[in-house]
């Protein structure tokens, strides 16, 4: 298991929700921190079933067709817990998709790495203003402090990136 599966188990430990629900919920509240695609949190949620972390049963509203509702067990209650704590525990090991770039730039004109830099200076730039337009989570300081982190990441990124254009704009 791993941090989706902490998630979702953690999504759980406030209520029993069906699969709709779970996945709008990280849509609207947790798009900033996962990216998790919604077959994924399915196929999660079954083998948390199969490990007796959740339960399942249907529900059926009307003429709606049934859905399945997913509930915490104590066994999964112990799971998160866990999960929890190893996560809390681990230091990231983040690798970054842009350092391949950066070790070949060398193979471009400096004012062509330029631009292609700048542009990714842009896409930092508007991520960190659709960061720091994130409401605060009343409920839950954790939301909160992760949406800094990224956001505090973020800024770092930007602010080395825009050392490094300054640099190649020196060499020109």
């Amino acid at each position: 298991m791993d941090e989706r599966a902490l998630l979702l188990l953690g999504i759980l430990k406030s209520q029993s929700l069906h699969g709709y629900q779970i996945n709008e919920f990280i849509d609207k509240n947790l798009s900033r921190i996962t990216t998790m695609k919604k077959a994924t949190a399915y196929a999660i949620l079954d083998r948390l079933k199969a490990a007796g972390f959740i339960s399942v049963h249907e529900e059926q509203e009307g003429n709606r067709p049934p859905r399945k509702v997913y509930s915490i067990t104590p066994r999964g209650d112990q799971e998160f817990e866990r999960l929890l704590r190893e996560n809390l525990s681990e230091q990231d090991n983040t690798p970054f998709k842009g350092d391949i770039g950066l070790m070949f730039l060398d193979h471009l004109p400096k004012e062509e790495t330029i631009d292609c830099l700048m542009f990714r200076l842009n896409g930092l730039t508007e991520q960190i203003e659709e960061l720091q337009k994130a409401p605060k989570h009343s409920f839950s300081q954790g939301i909160d402090l992760s949406i800094e982190h990224h956001l505090v990441c973020k800024q770092a990124e930007r602010n080395w990136l825009l050392l490094v254009i300054e640099k190649l704009k020196n060499e020109i």
